[in-house]
């Protein structure tokens, strides 16, 4: 719950703002009520082999600039579990990023591949939904 005297020290320096934006201004400072961003996935197509990942237009951008590196790395991260998945290439669609991969991924694959979009250094995570398979 809000401390009334750290509201009304706000209120002090910002006289003219209404009651709400005051509130939204303490929660902003506080922390409160902010989302974790998720990543949202899904699989595609009969044999499951393909997974798209939504993002914005930047985010893409962003992702397929290093995608080299990041296939690299992905692939790394799957064999370090043991998966005999290995991820062939990464595609640019209308809704994100779509990966194919040369098997069907078991859920900790694509537990694995979701960890490591979410840390991608360059990508912005407030862009990116909720995890989700189709």
């Amino acid at each position: 719950m809000p401390t009334t005297s750290k509201i009304l020290k706000i209120k002090e320096i910002f006289s003219k703002l209404q009651t709400s934006k005051i509130d939204n201004i303490h929660k902003i400072i506080n922390g409160i009520g902010k989302l974790k961003p998720k990543v949202n996935m899904m699989t595609k197509g009969p044999s499951r082999k393909q997974m798209i990942i939504p993002m914005s237009n930047k985010n893409k951008v962003k992702f397929m600039e290093s995608s080299s590196k990041y296939i690299a790395n992905l692939n790394r991260a799957l064999k370090n579990i043991k998966s005999d998945v290995i991820a062939n290439f990464v595609c640019i669609d209308q809704s994100g990023i779509t990966i194919v991969t040369n098997k069907v991924a078991t859920p900790l694959d694509l537990q694995t591949i979701k960890r490591y979009i979410k840390n991608a250094n360059q990508i912005n995570l407030d862009n990116i939904k909720t995890p989700q398979l189709s």
